[in-house]
């Protein structure tokens, strides 16, 4: 299951992990937010253990969304040792996803 980041915990479980972290951007009254989440699920089975991955939802987390300029959901962002490796913004298909993930491991 894809983890909740929220402010208060995002600085723990993002930006000091040692693991490639997949953050996905999105609320609850995004039409392709509510589509890609079964694609973020799927990929928390599939990397369980070797990189996190979860949502930030920009609504009841404000100030991340500002911290990372984020103006467009759903964007995913990737991170690894404390920086952004890499970004998506807007609903893709799950391999599109996975060869971000893979190229980042």
């Amino acid at each position: 299951m894809a983890l909740e980041f929220t402010d208060a915990n995002f600085e723990t479980e993002v930006m000091n992990s040692d693991k490639l972290t997949v953050i996905d951007f999105w609320a609850e009254w995004c039409g392709p937010c509510r589509a890609i989440g079964p694609v973020i699920e799927e990929l928390a089975k599939d990397y369980d253990g070797k990189v996190n991955i979860g949502k930030v939802n920009v609504d009841q987390n404000p100030q991340l969304s500002i911290n990372f300029g984020i103006t467009s959901i759903p964007a995913i962002l990737f991170v690894k040792g404390g920086k952004v490796v890499d970004k998506q913004v807007g609903a893709v298909p799950k391999a599109v996803l996975d060869k971000k993930i893979q190229a980042n491991l």
